[in-house]
């Protein structure tokens, strides 16, 4: 009897892809110490997160800076600018 390659599917010991996921995993771990780097604290993620939000508040207020014409309003970006430069010199 002929068994063509549709439908045909060789079977696989149990639990070997596991087993694969598992090596990829170990690793990954053993490249990530072997090459210096550690793991993220959690403060050091909040702290990185923190800073790209105040990198992003930033942008946006020069970009409305250099697009207003009121002078109320620059006075206001000015003091948001002052703040947010504050805020990164304390993450720094």
């Amino acid at each position: 009897m002929y068994r063509g390659s549709i439908g045909y599917t060789p079977r696989v010991a149990r639990g070997w892809e596991s087993k694969s996921v598992e090596d990829q995993i170990n690793e990954r771990k053993a490249e990530a110490e072997a090459s210096g780097k550690k793991a993220l604290d959690r403060d050091e993620i909040e702290k990185r997160s923190r800073r790209e939000s105040i990198l992003l508040s930033r942008t946006r207020t020069l970009a409305a800076l250099e697009s207003t014409r009121d002078e109320r309003y620059r006075a206001l970006l000015q003091r948001t600018l002052e703040h947010l430069d504050l805020e990164l010199a304390k993450l720094e």
